[in-house]
């Protein structure tokens, strides 16, 4: 699976928001909200940086699993715009590419 950066940080800033929070109002992204300030499994994956930063164990990947199939899932029925029929899109990719890492106890690469 890969992104342009741009495609992350738009990817990012959706989950953030199913997550009831700006990404840039956090600390990293142009604000000052510390990230232990909210309450989410997605954080590791949302505080990412962009370019590289360390992978994800398959225990952090196993960790974001249950949420993101959650929103996927919860939005599926909402789905008639085309963006967020992409986000979910996005989403579900990911979640099979997690359940690889998992399976085959392999880390998230970034880069």
């Amino acid at each position: 699976m890969a992104w342009s950066y741009t495609a992350f940080d738009a990817f990012r800033q959706w989950l953030a928001q199913a997550e009831g929070f700006g990404l840039d109002e956090m600390h990293g992204f142009g604000g000052h909200r510390p990230w232990n300030d909210v309450s989410t499994t997605l954080a590791p994956l949302l505080n990412h940086p962009d370019d590289d930063g360390p992978d994800l164990p398959p225990t952090q990947c196993a960790a974001l699993l249950p949420r993101l199939q959650e929103i996927a899932d919860h939005l599926q029925r909402d789905a008639t715009n085309p963006l967020l029929q992409r986000h979910i899109d996005d989403v579900r990719q990911l979640v099979i590419v997690l359940q690889l890492c998992i399976e085959k106890d392999v880390d998230l690469l970034f880069g």
